[in-house]
């Protein structure tokens, strides 16, 4: 048997004819950029996060820079993050031209650990002729949000905005209110293989501020309040018709397509409890985790997965190099052990195939192929 990571193809099918009648009708009726397919999707989106705006654009890389953009974030202000996320994150902080800054992860969520942010923050705005901290950007990374409660009280403290990097995250919580309701902003990827995604390339913030909106709505459209008249310089970040049209869509099926992944994620963590040297994902008692990936660790990542791929598993590495390690950040100064449980998991972490489409059948056969390597 094979099991690919994810089945669009299969996720195709199941919603075939609306999904053909929404791209047909923003084709008939020529509004292929922004328009009322973009706009009804963002109300939607907004909605299903309780949140009073959504502005949609061209990717969740756009998002993130839009975001720290709107909030006046540039040269001589320093953002927090983590490094073990995809580059986009980070880029969108270099973008703006402020100085990123890493802390490590918590090494039972992989998200932001908040004691390590406070003795970061507190540590860097006491060096003298240092950027301060103007924002922190936790990622609610493979689904599980980060703990915002703690984040949100050490911003306060230090007068720091949060930008919430939910790219991997529609529809989860944390305390009970979705993602999105924390920071200034949330920002989200409906890259095509994303828990909601488009096909093709977009990008969505939500927020409940109204003037934030209004200017992110103004930035992306070249700094315009109407055609012609702009008010700053901007950015072309406009989502196309059709995409939005496609997440208008998907986004009626996505609280069944989450209860299925979560299923899928609960019936693993049964079968590989206690597999071997598995790790499988911790769920925080706050965060309802929504499962974008399904992510375990093991000390024995290369022969597992040339195991898996040889039985017809699919598998993938998110994230195999930690960002401080990358060449494009290197002139950041960090080393190693700098972050060591990022690096950790950089090592050790592997994603199994858990995704909505799974028949029955592939479930059991990923479970069967897994413990079998463990157990041979």
């Amino acid at each position: 048997m094979n099991v690919p990571l994810a089945d669009l193809k299969a996720q195709y099918r199941s919603i075939k004819p609306e999904i053909d009648s929404a791209i047909q009708n923003v084709i008939e009726n020529t509004q292929f950029i922004l328009g009322k397919a973009v706009s009804d999707f963002e109300q939607a989106f907004a909605q299903a996060h309780r949140t009073k705006h959504c502005i949609a654009v061209g990717s969740g890389t756009d998002a993130l820079h839009a975001a720290l953009w709107a909030l006046g974030i540039g040269r001589g202000d320093a953002v927090i993050t983590t490094p073990f996320t995809f580059i986009a994150t980070v880029e969108a902080i270099s973008l703006t031209g402020a100085q990123p800054l890493f802390v490590d992860i918590d090494p039972k969520t992989y998200t932001m650990d908040p004691q390590k942010l406070e003795a970061l923050i507190a540590k860097h705005n006491a060096q003298k002729d240092s950027p301060k901290v103007k924002a922190i950007l936790p990622i609610h990374l493979y689904g599980q949000p980060a703990a915002m409660t703690a984040i949100m009280e050490i911003a306060k403290k230090y007068n720091a905005a949060i930008i919430e990097d939910a790219a991997q995250s529609h529809i989860a919580k944390y305390a009970g209110k979705f993602v999105g309701n924390f920071g200034a902003a949330a920002c989200f990827s409906f890259y095509p293989g994303k828990n909601l995604g488009a096909y093709g390339e977009a990008g969505g913030i939500i927020t409940n501020d109204d003037a934030l909106a209004k200017k992110l709505r103004q930035l992306r459209d070249h700094g315009q309040s109407e055609k012609y008249k702009h008010q700053f310089w901007g950015h072309n970040y406009r989502m196309d018709g059709i995409q939005g049209a496609v997440l208008g869509v998907k986004l009626k099926y996505l609280n069944a397509w989450t209860t299925r992944r979560r299923t899928i994620a609960e019936l693993y963590k049964q079968q590989f409890a206690g597999v071997g040297d598995l790790v499988v994902p911790y769920e925080a008692p706050e965060a309802f985790h929504v499962y974008h990936q399904f992510v375990v660790r093991t000390k024995q990542r290369p022969a597992f997965q040339q195991f898996l791929t040889e039985k017809g598993v699919a598998s993938a590495l998110h994230y195999p190099i930690p960002l401080h390690f990358q060449e494009a950040y290197l002139h950041l100064g960090y080393t190693k052990n700098d972050f060591p449980v990022s690096e950790a998991c950089a090592e050790e972490c592997i994603s199994l195939p858990a995704y909505p489409e799974m028949t029955d059948d592939q479930i059991g056969y990923v479970m069967d192929t897994v413990k079998s390597f463990f157990h041979r």
